[in-house]
């Protein structure tokens, strides 16, 4: 690295230290990127600059700008406390629940993360760091983890929180009964209470993902402390709706359709923080409602999916507002349903070359390569946008595989396409049956060109099925569908996309189905389900990677569905709102550190 990376107003001697962090930070054998990094490295409560640098350059993530001084450090000057905040939460005509055990959008862990804890939690860098752990030490072996809590903190009912909590959220979390997330704790062979305020986690194997993914209270949410107490009392359904936690502000309102408030907690962990009294949080499901909202001043701040993208040009153009773009870490596609007609495909464990004999399977493909990810980009998200063909995001630095479009079978080739299509018995889409593309009301743009595309590519009609983002789920969950326009967000971690999203067992993949006419939801491979569960526990960086790519191209080659994007996560606020770098974690919204200036 020169010195002409630098700004010229950084001092020589700062250039100097920068220079020799880089060049410190990129001395290791690629083959073993984690050599010379020991158990005391890996400890917290924050991983140590030295490490953090190294598995940047490893990642191929490390800047200049990670290496200035003070980098994503709190603000210097006071920030004003106090004020009511008025949030709207795009892309949603209700919030449904704020139960961990339940969730399954964005939109919702934006709203505990500023309720409920982790152990961790993950800062603007993506690494974790300790929330209700102090800090933590790991075995040499890697398979047991000390942690240290907290003492002195309290949930929001005024019950201390212990090591009881942590393994109470354990056994809750993984009964697949009470949650969704079960297989996110399956690695872990027991949690042992210490003390009051000391907790050994022991591994069934180590573990790559284990503090971002398991441990991470927004991503991870298996392991989201929830209150024994509370839970007794209020019963699971009202839990869902005002989640009691330990967590900055307390939920005090929340009926669907109409929104949720927060309130300061006072007796929270950092005295320091919130800063805001009151935040209220009103969701709005179209674009122009959204819009008019935060340019009169009705609402100060955008959260929940990112806005239309036909929105953000006008935003940018406001003097009044502020528009923050960052790599978001998702992916969204088009789902095609294997057990419905013309695309049936009732097994996937096959060699390609064989699947491609199906008529069923060459119009799968068919669809998929003909998506015009470049077409689909600048018109419906003006730019915004990256083209996808796995659900490896850019934002995972160094498991992400820039060459997958030039390999995948999905690559964009509209003559193949048509092709496939015409060999499947609907030659220029002659006979081939209209569609229903499933969508929510905030991605009604976006599936109107979805279906541009594919009748000016393949010849096919395609009629727009637009319900609400909660029934939207449902359906998915339930394989009653044709295709349809939906994705995934706050993926930190390759377990975030492949383990959610790519297994037979994976929580998204018809999880509500009939079992006995569907033995699996939308795709279903031996040999990617292996992968994917070796990855989990590879601790060798270089290994992990491989094998995260190598299952990764197995789901776009096979088609587990098209994919479409990449997105970019755009916070939009009035600049009469002080939201700091240090909280900005693409994909999430945080509220502890933000004030009203």
């Amino acid at each position: 690295m020169t010195e002409k990376r630098f700004a010229s107003t950084v001092p020589d001697d700062v250039t100097a230290r920068m220079k020799r962090e880089f060049d410190e930070a990129h001395d290791f054998d690629p083959r073993d990127p984690l050599f010379g990094l020991d158990k005391h490295d890996l400890a917290g409560p924050v991983l140590k600059r030295r490490t953090v640098l190294r598995l940047l350059a490893a990642s191929g993530a490390l800047t200049a700008w990670h290496l200035m001084p003070g980098a994503g450090a709190r603000r210097a000057v006071a920030a004003k406390r106090g004020g009511h905040l008025r949030a709207a939460w795009a892309g949603a005509a209700e919030i449904v629940t704020l139960d961990p055990a339940r969730m399954n959008q964005v939109l919702q862990f934006q709203i505990t993360s500023n309720v409920l804890s982790g152990l961790t939690h993950i800062n603007n860098k993506l690494v974790a760091e300790g929330d209700l752990a102090k800090d933590w030490s790991v075995s040499d072996d890697g398979k047991e983890w000390t942690f240290n809590l907290r003492e002195g903190v309290t949930f929001h009912n005024g019950d201390p929180f212990t090591a009881d909590d942590v393994i109470f959220t354990y056994n809750r979390s993984k009964d697949p009964r009470k949650s969704i997330h079960s297989r996110v704790v399956s690695n872990i062979a027991e949690v042992v209470k210490i003390n009051d305020h000391t907790v050994k986690i022991i591994l069934k194997a180590p573990q790559a993902s284990f503090l971002v993914k398991t441990l991470e209270r927004s991503s991870g949410r298996a392991m989201t402390i929830v209150s024994r107490g509370a839970l007794a009392s209020m019963g699971e359904s009202q839990y869902g709706l005002t989640p009691v936690g330990t967590g900055p502000f307390r939920a005090t309102f929340h009926q669907l359709g109409q929104g949720v408030v927060l309130e300061r907690f006072d007796k929270y962990y950092d005295p320091e923080r919130p800063l805001l009294d009151k935040v209220t949080i009103i969701p709005i499901t179209d674009p122009e409602p959204l819009a008019a909202a935060i340019e009169a001043g009705d609402v100060e701040l955008i959260g929940g999916n990112s806005p239309s993208s036909e929105l953000i040009d006008r935003f940018e153009a406001n003097p009044d507002l502020v528009v923050n773009s960052a790599p978001a870490p998702g992916f969204q596609a088009v789902w095609i349903n294997p057990w419905r007609e013309p695309f049936r495909v009732t097994d996937f464990n096959k060699p390609l070359d064989e699947l491609l004999q199906e008529k069923g399977f060459k119009v799968r493909m068919a669809i998929a390569k003909a998506l015009d990810r470049d077409r689909f980009i600048k018109q419906a998200l003006f730019g915004r946008g990256v083209p996808a063909y796995g659900s490896i995001n850019p934002a995972m630095g160094f498991f992400f595989d820039e060459t997958l479009g030039e390999r995948s079978a999905q690559r964009y080739e509209p003559d193949v396409a048509r092709k496939l299509l015409a060999e499947a018995g609907y030659p220029d889409g002659k006979g081939f049956p209209k569609l229903k593309l499933l969508h929510s009301p905030s991605l009604r743009r976006e599936s109107q060109v979805v279906a541009d595309i594919l009748k000016r590519n393949l010849g096919i009609e395609v009629e727009l099925e637009t319900k609400d983002q909660p029934v939207v789920l449902q359906d998915f969950l339930k394989m009653d569908f044709d295709i349809a326009r939906l994705g995934s967000g706050g993926d930190f971690d390759p377990d975030d996309a492949i383990v959610d999203w790519m297994q037979t067992e994976s929580k998204f993949n018809g999880l509500k189905r009939d079992k006995e006419k569907m033995p699996f939801g939308y795709f279903s491979d031996k040999e990617a389900d292996a992968l994917i569960d070796q990855q989990r526990l590879e601790t060798d960086l270089a290994k992990r990677k491989e094998l995260v790519q190598k299952a990764n191209k197995i789901t776009s080659d096979k088609v587990a569905c098209g994919f479409l994007f990449h997105p970019m996560s755009i916070l939009v606020h009035r600049k009469s709102v002080d939201y700091p770098a240090v909280s900005r974690i693409p994909g999430l919204v945080d509220l502890d550190r933000t004030s009203l200036v």
